[in-house]
């Protein structure tokens, strides 16, 4: 049961005065999570070893870790888009927020968030897909390249179409220091980044040696979440936006990487 809308406002008035603290405390759970998938990845998917699994069993592992994160991110996309009708209580609470975010924050600190934003603008993530694209076909990679451009024109596609499905007006900014236009739900800042960001970590590791792997998750999951949240912290976003960003970033970025798996495997299997 969601409290009243005195509670509502009491609550995100709340989280808002320590919306850093939240956010830095956030940013450190979620690369303690991609540590540990980076590590269950390494010991259970990735080949390595004279006692490795064959490539069978390996393909299996990692279409079957693909599979469960597009379930889990489409579930949880799902269970937000239900709930962001008119009258609904985490409309409620996302107003509420915002609100609160906008009273709380420092000029500084929504600078400083502003300047972060432009590092998931289409234009930057699409010279950061050309420049990878390409530097990759000069190592030879043709696969990994065109599944970068796939990837990056996939999100491109599907985001608009979401967007154009729920119809989510914006939350007001028009004081702050970035202007957004169009519809809200979900956040294109937050999925582009996802993908983005998540193809450029998986490129990584399958091109890098092994001490580069590590480093390249950690630095793309911070990345990628600090532009979700600063879509918050500029209020151009509503919070359930950039949820529903990662989660529907996630879920397709999770579908390149195992069709890109299954041809990998494919090109390496004896004919």
């Amino acid at each position: 049961m969601w409290p009243d809308e005195a509670g509502l406002t009491a609550a995100a008035q709340t989280l808002a005065a320590h919306a850093l603290p939240a956010f830095f405390t956030a940013l450190l759970l979620v690369l303690i999570f991609a540590a540990g998938a980076w590590w269950l990845g390494r010991r259970y998917a990735v080949s390595q070893g004279p006692n490795r699994s064959s490539p069978q069993v390996l393909l299996a592992v990692d279409l079957g870790l693909c599979l469960a994160i597009v379930v889990a991110a489409v579930t949880i996309f799902a269970s937000i888009a239900g709930e962001i009708g008119p009258g609904e209580e985490l409309v409620r609470l996302d107003q509420a927020f915002s609100d609160a975010i906008g009273q709380s924050i420092s000029t500084g600190t929504r600078s400083m968030f502003a300047a972060v934003t432009h590092l998931g603008d289409p234009m930057t993530l699409t010279a950061l897909g050309v420049a990878a694209a390409i530097a990759l076909l000069v190592r030879g990679e043709r696969w990994l390249a065109l599944g970068f451009v796939v990837a990056i024109a996939g999100n491109a596609v599907l985001n608009p179409i979401l967007k154009s499905a729920f119809g989510r007006a914006r939350p007001l900014h028009e004081h702050g220091p970035a202007l957004a236009h169009g519809w809200s739900f979900p956040s294109g800042h937050a999925s582009g980044s996802v993908v983005v960001y998540g193809m450029l970590a998986y490129v990584a590791i399958r091109t890098l040696p092994t001490a580069w792997h590590l480093p390249a998750v950690l630095l793309a999951s911070a990345v990628a979440f600090t532009i979700g949240c600063s879509r918050v912290f500029i209020q151009v976003h509503f919070a359930s936006d950039v949820a529903a960003g990662f989660a529907s970033g996630s879920a397709w970025l999770a579908l390149c990487i195992g069709a890109l798996e299954l041809v990998r495997y494919r090109r390496r299997a004896p004919d």
